[in-house]
């Protein structure tokens, strides 16, 4: 599973393809103010993407990837 939900944060790693989405939409109408740990994240899925931006999500960690952190800059906050 790429996607890992914690008491606080949501954990992308890998690949985070779109099967986690529904699970995601109802962790972050649980939790909020939770925080999304994309560190490890290699590959989100636009619909993964459509529901952080929708959440106003705040991002605690961006991908090592400086490519991919920086085209998620544009869409999402970060801390």
């Amino acid at each position: 599973m790429a996607i890992t939900f914690k008491r606080d944060r949501v954990v992308f790693s890998g690949m985070a393809d779109g099967e986690d989405a529904e699970k995601l939409l109802q962790w972050l109408q649980k939790h909020p103010k939770g925080k999304i740990d994309l560190a490890a994240c290699t590959h989100l899925h636009p619909a993964n993407l459509q529901i952080l931006m929708a959440a106003n999500c705040t991002l605690f960690a961006k991908p090592k990837d400086t490519l991919f952190a920086a085209w998620l800059d544009s869409a999402l906050k970060t801390v």
